[in-house]
């Protein structure tokens, strides 16, 4: 029978940072992945501390930060990659209301890390702004499918990879570890996205499926080299191409793009620009959300060899190094989970 550490049900962003936690800390496991779930892969992957809707700070943000950014550099120094493109963020700004609003949270503690105090009036082609832009620093976006691709390659190649999906009818759980298809491990840790809702063990945690799309565009025309947010977010990927996004449908469970997110996205687009674009591509995924917006970390009330990290919503990039991190710490060291992440809060 082989033995290991750790069994990681799920390749998302939450699975490749927990791996990561066991790779630093010489722990041995096997991941498991059917590729059913995407989106890791098809999303954004912009980490931004700020809430642009209102001006207000993503909740820890400025600290998640400081642990993604130093995470990933090690990532592509180990696989000789480039995943974080730094690149600022502009807001346009709608209103005098909304300038306002801007500079009054330029004072604030966290925020003035990140907001420039002043109002950007350059002009750019096809992008009418009247009342110009803000502009956030320290912003950025992780090529997140490249990287998940190269964390694949590498894990077959070190032939921790099982290209199969997990049958939970198959685990035997015994005191203090189990024993999965002639694999026994201490732990199994369940990052499986929104395809935690066929996981009879954690099924009943409230993680809300949202379905959401982007498209890419090519435009020549439109030529600038930050993301943009107003009614979607504009990214530059280079060779005229940007990423735009995203829809976000709560009733649709399939990760098949649909031509009513794609008329949703141009429509709002072409409010945003006035260039001439082709849309070059269209994907679609499920992100895990949970009602309170903080993530699933934990072990089952009564199977504790069964952990679960999940429900990473729309800033996986940025949560998944710290959250991957105390659950390790957890599992390993008896460090208390706090209140704020962990799924006994939902235990009533």
């Amino acid at each position: 029978m082989k033995e290991v550490d750790y069994i990681i049900v799920g390749l998302g962003l939450a699975g490749l940072s927990f791996a990561r936690q066991l790779e630093k800390n010489n722990k041995s496991f096997v991941v498991y992945e059917n590729n059913s779930q995407n989106s890791s892969k098809v999303a954004g992957g912009m980490y931004n501390p700020v809430i642009l809707k209102r001006f207000t700070p993503v909740w820890e943000g400025h600290d998640q930060i400081e642990k993604a950014l130093p995470f990933y550099q090690e990532l592509e120094q180990n696989f000789n990659t480039v995943y974080d493109h730094k690149i600022s963020l502009h807001r346009l700004f709608t209103s005098i209301e909304e300038q306002n609003n801007w500079f009054a949270k330029c004072d604030h503690p966290v925020l003035s890390k990140y907001l420039e105090p002043k109002v950007i009036n350059e002009t750019y082609n096809g992008i009418s702004s009247p009342y110009g832009y803000g502009e956030v620093i320290g912003a950025g976006r992780i090529d997140a499918k490249q990287l998940l691709l190269d964390y694949k390659h590498f894990l077959q190649s070190n032939g921790k990879l099982k290209e199969e999906s997990f049958d939970y009818n198959n685990i035997e759980l015994n005191v203090n570890f189990v024993v999965y298809k002639g694999i026994k491990a201490k732990t199994v840790v369940f990052s499986e996205g929104y395809g935690i809702r066929l996981n009879p063990y954690f099924k009943d945690l409230p993680l809300n499926e949202v379905k959401g799309e982007l498209i890419t565009i090519n435009s020549s025309e439109l030529n600038i080299d930050f993301i943009l947010k107003s009614g979607v977010f504009i990214m530059p990927l280079g060779n005229d191409l940007y990423k735009v996004g995203a829809t976000f449908n709560w009733d649709d469970k399939t990760n098949l793009p649909t031509e009513e997110g794609k008329t949703e996205l141009i429509e709002k687009l072409s409010k945003i620009i006035g260039v001439p674009f082709e849309v070059v591509d269209h994907v679609a995924g499920i992100r895990p959300t949970v009602k309170d917006r903080r993530p699933l970390v934990g072990v089952h009330p009564e199977h504790k060899e069964l952990a679960v990290l999940n429900g990473l919503g729309t800033r996986g990039v940025m949560i998944a190094p710290t959250v991957s991190e105390e659950l390790y710490n957890y599992l390993e060291n008896g460090e208390p989970l706090r209140e704020e992440i962990n799924i006994t809060r939902f235990k009533n």
